[in-house]
């Protein structure tokens, strides 16, 4: 397994991380320990969650999956040998906190709330999950700005999670779902105040939405605030098995309506001209797809996600796979005929 350094950290990571957000809905306690178990025997060290898991978001639930994470720890006494990463949320999920936000005292409570259902004295990565103001994130494009808008600061954020790194809470801190100006503003506060340096930004990245090249990519590369790419098979749309309209039993598309965001029909069109490529090269198209997201240089570390030891065994076997050039080739040629058709 590769490694690749977290910004400026010194910690290094697995190139692969396992995603948990299943944990929880579909996933039971027991299978999400199975999961976390094959992951570590791999190789992986790296494990993402988040205090709004598992998805969809439900008061129901919310919590579990860093429970499940938490009890896993505690059961193979392993903390000290991974890297655990989680995340605070933004505004717009009324049943985290009583409607969550980024201030000083929300993310006191946040922390304190993950770090209990973790079973750990602190976190390595601790991300804000998406932004307190208008942006665009979550597949929203033509940026319209409200100058009445009641957003946190992103200084009274990074003071807080100064305040949680010097508590000996949190090792690092990152972003999510973040835009370009976001993250050189974190940049320019740290510099100037004296705050945490952000290490990562975990946004989506895959072969239906590079839009991470567009701005973000330099930054990554010039200020070392590597990519954390989540959603690298688009809600497992790149293998490929909903094409014609298909909906497997208990596939996520399947059980929840709610993610269309990569089901287009553009969409469609470019994943079955991704797929051809792969079957034309005898490849699996879902380990094409991230054996693409593992090669790219700005990136830290790919998160892949599974319901089934089966699916993460085929996700895994991506770390080995290295794409000819007359692959990367044709993805091109794709990208360039039908670009980013799911920002």
């Amino acid at each position: 397994m590769q490694t690749r350094p977290l910004g400026n950290t010194g910690i290094q990571v697995s190139r692969l991380c396992l995603g948990t957000m299943t944990f929880g809905e579909q996933n039971t306690e027991a299978e999400a320990h199975g999961q976390l178990d094959r992951a570590v025997a791999f190789g992986i060290d790296f494990i993402d969650t988040a205090e709004m898991y598992p998805v969809p978001p439900r008061a129901e639930t919310q919590g579990r999956t860093e429970a499940y994470v938490g009890s896993w720890l505690k059961a193979r006494g392993s903390r000290d040998n991974v890297i655990i990463a989680t995340k605070a949320a933004g505004p717009g999920l009324e049943h985290i906190r009583g409607g969550p936000r980024l201030t000083r005292k929300h993310l006191h409570q946040a922390i304190d709330a993950s770090l209990a259902r973790l079973q750990t004295d602190y976190v390595d990565l601790y991300q804000l999950h998406w932004p307190d103001r208008q942006a665009n994130f979550f597949g929203q494009l033509d940026y319209q700005h409200d100058v009445e808008e009641n957003a946190t600061p992103l200084e009274e954020s990074l003071s807080a999670l100064k305040e949680l790194v010097e508590a000996g809470k949190v090792r690092a801190i990152g972003l999510s779902n973040e835009t370009p100006w976001g993250v050189m503003h974190a940049l320019h506060l740290a510099d100037t105040l004296g705050l945490p340096r952000v290490a990562s930004v975990q946004n989506p990245y895959n072969l239906l939405n590079r839009s991470f090249e567009v701005g973000l990519a330099e930054i990554a590369h010039r200020e070392n605030v590597g990519l954390l790419a989540y959603s690298p098979l688009g809600f497992g749309v790149l293998s490929g098995k909903y094409l014609d309209g298909a909906r497997p039993a208990n596939a996520r598309l399947t059980l929840f309506e709610r993610f269309q965001r990569y089901t287009s029909p553009r969409a469609e069109e470019a994943t079955r001209a991704y797929v051809q490529i792969a079957r034309e090269h005898g490849l699996d198209p879902a380990q094409m797809a991230l054996a693409f997201v593992n090669s790219r240089p700005f990136l830290t570390s790919n998160i892949i996600g599974a319901t089934t030891l089966e699916q993460l065994e085929s996700d895994l076997a991506s770390e080995a796979l290295t794409l000819e050039p007359a692959v990367l080739e044709a993805i091109e040629a794709v990208h360039q005929r039908l670009p980013n058709p799911c920002p």
